[in-house]
């Protein structure tokens, strides 16, 4: 099984877990052309899909969720919430609502050989979530968009083999930043994203003998930069005795290109 980004960022967002021969995809925050490049360069493509998994109903997670549907219409899974909103702001047509299934914001969904278990997350949406997938001994881990952590995404994390984590802002960036007072506070607030900082916090939260690599995503393209993500967060890291021992790999998920797959 591998973690593959194709997108991370708050331009748009898209991840691969499977294998060689199928899997899924977590969010089309990005183009069918895109996400079509993006599996190729690892051999896969679209048809080979099993299913689509939804975390919530902002543009840079589903964009490119009705024009990929029209052109393979895998089953799509999230909260009926979020299916709500998806069929208020996509444009649906010629896409039958049958391939959309309402999971639980906390659910654990069995199909073939995977376990995908979804958490709730805290962030400006109807009914946000995250997942966990599970195949045999890996599991991977995807937790973006949260203004803060609960007890319930580190339970869900702390025994992952790999994690794609949020690692959107520097406080600091943003604060003297360009964007207006009102979405400075909504990014800053329990309902926004992680810092750079608070990823680091949360990480020392569930760092564990098994997790092999953490890919911090979901950078911002305006209050970020790849270099101070890792930064801060190796930084930070580097007083843990844990992560000194265990020997975790840290990288950076790029947001306009897909990075290096992780093997789980």
């Amino acid at each position: 099984m591998q973690l593959y980004s194709i997108a991370s960022g708050s331009s748009g967002n898209c991840i691969y877990v499977g294998d060689e021969n199928k899997g899924f995809l977590e969010d089309v925050g990005i183009s069918v052309k895109r996400v079509r490049e993006g599996l190729c360069e690892q051999g896969l493509s679209l048809d080979r899909l099993e299913g689509i998994f939804i975390t919530h109903e902002h543009s840079d997670h589903i964009a490119g969720l009705a024009a990929l549907l029209r052109k393979n219409p895998v089953p799509v899974y999230s909260t009926a919430d979020t299916i709500e909103k998806i069929w208020e702001k996509c444009n649906m047509n010629n896409i039958s609502p049958d391939i959309f299934h309402s999971i639980k914001s906390v659910d654990e969904i069995e199909i073939d050989k995977y376990v995908i278990k979804s958490f709730p997350i805290s962030h400006d949406a109807v009914d946000p979530v995250c997942y966990t997938i599970e195949n045999g001994p890996g599991k991977v881990g995807i937790a973006t968009d949260m203004g803060t952590y609960s007890d319930l995404v580190i339970e869900h994390l702390c025994d992952c083999d790999a994690i794609l984590l949020e690692a959107n802002h520097d406080i600091n960036l943003l604060q003297v930043g360009p964007y207006p007072y009102q979405l400075k506070m909504r990014i800053l607030s329990d309902k926004g994203h992680l810092s750079n900082d608070a990823s680091a916090r949360l990480l020392k939260e569930v760092v564990n003998r098994r997790l092999k690599k953490v890919v911090l995503g979901h950078l911002s393209e305006h209050n970020n930069f790849p270099e101070l993500a890792y930064n801060t967060v190796a930084y930070e890291m580097q007083s843990s005795s844990s992560w000194k021992e265990y020997g975790t790999e840290l990288v950076v998920a790029d947001r306009r290109v897909p990075t290096m797959p992780v093997a789980v």
